[in-house]
């Protein structure tokens, strides 16, 4: 059986990824959607089996002519609410006017939908497409959850770990879950999802569930150091201080986002484990925390996100 996918944010970094992988499979051909089509990296472009196509978020005509034909819709997109919400929507209209059957919406990170508008804002706009595609009759919503993203978690962004000292900074007791999977092991089983007809509604996929003790050990494991550990305090202390933050310099998203993530990220409300759907794609084999590191010297662990291709 042949598919031909959709893929809206080709040129963006989980949509580089999630083409790279679908082009793997031999029954995929691939329809990439971007602002600019000159910036899909050569790998992708010029793979006689990828059809490019270049138009704005909001331009139904470019948007029609995209999606028709696909098996399935695929969105990568990441930007401000807008972008992700009335984007999404225009995606999702065009599918369902020219009959795609399944449209995979832009969401990985986190069970968002145990979430109420409000909680954790970066994912409000996620909750909206959800309810969006609930409305439709004939394309049918694919929710992707991965629980968060490895990779950045080293990152600076996160505060998480101090290559400088050797530490590893946590908030709670140290007993909290992390659940995560890397950006490519998430997109190998994106792309499972789309070759899958069958595959519908909330599909649960994890890499790894550890403690941040346990995060540590494999530390230990992989790099021969014992890392240091950092209370910040506990996930209460956590709350108010995400609150303090975000009413103290509200336009400044990017000071107080991370601390909201790592909150709902541990308090347990946003758990997609531990029951999960990996068992559905046995081809796919689950990448751990230590798996990760083993993928990555400890000098290019705090980079390595921005370094994905």
């Amino acid at each position: 059986m042949t598919f031909t996918i959709g893929l809206a944010g080709i040129t963006g970094k989980f949509g580089r990824l999630l083409a790279l992988r679908l082009l793997k499979n031999p029954e995929v051909t691939l329809r990439g959607y971007s602002r600019d089509s000159s910036k899909a990296i050569p790998a992708i472009s010029s793979s006689p089996k990828v059809q490019l196509f270049q138009g704005e978020a909001y331009d139904e005509t470019a948007i029609k002519a995209f999606v028709k034909g696909c098996d399935v819709v695929i969105c990568a997109y990441l930007g401000d609410d807008t972008l992700m919400v009335e984007g999404q929507k225009k995606l999702i209209d065009s599918c369902e006017a020219s009959g795609v059957p399944r449209y995979i919406a832009s969401d990985w990170s986190l069970d968002y939908t145990k979430l109420q508008l409000g909680d954790l804002f970066p994912k409000d706009p996620m909750i909206h497409v959800k309810a969006y595609l609930e409305t439709k009759k004939g394309v049918k919503g694919v929710h992707v959850l991965v629980g968060g993203f490895i990779d950045p978690l080293f990152s600076p962004f996160f505060q998480i770990w101090n290559p400088e000292t050797a530490t590893l900074k946590y908030w709670g007791d140290g007993t909290e879950i992390w659940e995560g999977t890397p950006y490519e092991n998430a997109a190998e089983y994106t792309a499972a999802v789309a070759v899958d007809p069958t595959a519908t509604g909330v599909q649960k996929f994890l890499g790894d569930r550890k403690t941040i003790k346990e995060i540590a050990g494999c530390f230990e494991k992989t790099y021969g150091i014992k890392p240091q550990l950092e209370c910040l305090g506990s996930l209460s202390d956590l709350k108010t201080r995400m609150h303090e933050v975000r009413s103290q310099d509200h336009s400044n998203v990017l000071k107080y986002m991370f601390l909201f993530f790592t909150y709902y990220w541990l308090n347990g409300s946003t758990f997609v484990g531990p029951q999960v759907d990996n068992q559905k794609y046995p081809d796919v084999k689950a990448e751990t925390w230590e798996d990760y590191m083993g993928r990555h010297t400890l000098e290019e662990l705090q980079n390595a996100f921005m370094a994905l291709k």
